[in-house]
């Protein structure tokens, strides 16, 4: 009977026959991780600019209204320019009906020039003072042209689509030509942080970095690292999916590669815990085990697999077997 029920056994469950394969020690490179805290910021922070010097009649936009390129979020208006514009106005009436009263003496120095009563140069004095009073209207036409775009230039216009990051004046303030009137971030957002120059040589751009959130962690890249060290920090640039954009300047924890070292692992089920002591089963050439206590670091993961560091108590190329408490 027990010939025919032991090989029955080994066809059905063929991992009960199979010896336990033990894990062999090795000191393996593992990443180096820093944490710390970067800060969503737009790619673009542009000011929209008052062309105008006056006062402000209307904001249209405040912090957080999204804006488009071009779009008007302000007027500025400058008394003095419609007083201009009326003086000019009253210039053009006047150089029109000059202008008719010249033209009609033109046609009537014409006549007599034809009846032989008035004078070429009569009439060439005639013709000048009605070329003159046209170019006069010429030269007003003009001015009134420079007036009404120094006018249209009361519209603050958005230099970017984006997000209104700050707006520091309210309607009624006056203004120079220049000053800022709202603040604009668009292009985009990204994770800005400073790491401490001496972890510079470990960054790269390209590198993957971990990104921690209430969901736990996801995975960036380092887009962009900046080569001027400000205040003994490197500036970095990190992009991932999903960025949370509602509040620009808001922090977020990462995790960098700054450096590698040499560590002993072992799979996570090798070691068990009795009495406030880590052991792990240490098997040697000819197939003897033994118990030994080890003292343990960090958690790692390799390839998918859990992994504990082992400080002290096992060397590396022994040989150790899933422990069974």
């Amino acid at each position: 009977m027990r010939r025919i029920v032991l090989p029955l056994l080994v066809a059905l469950f063929p991992f009960a026959a199979t010896a336990e394969e033990p894990f062999v020690a090795n000191a393996v490179d593992v990443t180096e991780w820093k944490a710390v805290f970067g800060r969503i910021e737009a790619r673009d922070r542009v000011q929209a600019r008052s062309r105008l010097g006056g006062t402000i009649i209307s904001i249209d936009v405040s912090e957080g209204s999204t804006v488009e390129k071009g779009q008007q979020i302000a007027s500025i208006t400058d008394e003095k320019l419609t007083l201009q514009l009326n003086a000019v106005d009253a210039t053009l009436t006047s150089l029109e009906s000059q202008l008719d009263t010249a033209s009609a003496d033109l046609k009537r120095g014409e006549d007599l020039l034809e009846r032989g009563v008035a004078t070429a140069q009569q009439l060439d004095q005639l013709r000048t003072r009605v070329d003159v009073i046209k170019g006069q209207i010429g030269t007003a036409q003009a001015e009134r042209s420079v007036l009404e775009q120094r006018e249209a230039e009361g519209a603050v216009l958005a230099p970017i689509g984006g997000a209104v990051l700050q707006v520091p004046l309210t309607e009624g303030s006056v203004v120079m030509p220049g000053e800022s009137i709202a603040e604009i971030g668009g292009g985009g957002f990204f994770l800005r942080l400073a790491v401490p120059e001496r972890h510079a040589n470990y960054l790269e751009e390209g590198a993957e970095i971990r990104i921690g959130g209430d969901e736990g962690e996801t995975t960036g890249v380092l887009a962009k690292l900046y080569p001027q060290i400000e205040n003994g920090r490197v500036i970095v640039d990190v992009e991932f999916a999903g960025m949370e954009t509602d509040f620009v300047d808001a922090r977020v924890l990462v995790r960098l590669p700054v450096g590698k070292s040499t560590t002993l692992l072992v799979p996570e089920g090798t070691v068990s815990t009795r009495m406030g002591l880590d052991f792990v089963t240490v098997q040697s050439a000819d197939g003897a085990k033994s118990q030994r206590s080890v003292v343990t670091g960090g958690a790692h993961q390799m390839d998918g697999v859990e992994m504990i560091e082992i400080l002290s108590g096992l060397t590396a190329g022994e040989q150790v077997v899933t422990s069974h408490e």
